[in-house]
């Protein structure tokens, strides 16, 4: 079986750098096996490319893509804070939070976005549980933000 890296490359994924925070905390917190990642926004090369409420302003299928973008981010904080993404032994929990315009409800499928992502780096050690939750905002105006907990080696 190939490495979650070899995995990126075979999707034609690089990871980007780590998202610096916008605030006052760290990207990634360990405690023994476990890594916490901060929530992570759709930022690509320092900038947010897409604003608004799912549901109004943003597509879900838009807005499943920025979680796509979410979970990579959390990936590259986590591969940061590891050094190799083959520590990794499982991801355990992932929460999702969808900026929604107060009608819509399918924050379930907006979050799929990031779990997809993270079975096709890691396998069925990406498989997790998950918590899905329609917010009034969030900061920068982003329509999703993702974080995960990891159990490493």
């Amino acid at each position: 079986m190939s490495t979650p890296e070899e995995r990126l490359r075979e999707l034609g994924i690089e990871l980007p750098d780590v998202v610096p925070p916008v605030a006052s905390y760290v990207p990634t917190a360990r405690t023994g096996s476990l890594v916490y990642t901060s929530g992570q926004v759709p930022v690509v090369k320092g900038e947010v490319h897409v604003t608004g409420k799912v549901g109004a302003e943003v597509a879900a299928d838009e807005a499943a893509g920025q979680a796509r973008i979410c979970a990579l981010n959390a990936i590259a904080a986590l591969k940061a804070e590891v050094g190799e993404l083959s520590r990794v032994r499982r991801i355990v929990k992932v929460v999702g939070f969808v900026a929604s315009a107060p009608d819509f409800s399918g924050q379930p499928q907006v979050v799929n976005g990031a779990s997809d992502l993270l079975v096709e780096v890691f396998g069925d050690a990406g498989r997790h549980a998950r918590s899905a939750v329609g917010v009034a905002a969030l900061p920068l105006n982003v329509p999703v933000e993702v974080e995960l907990i990891a159990e490493v080696d």
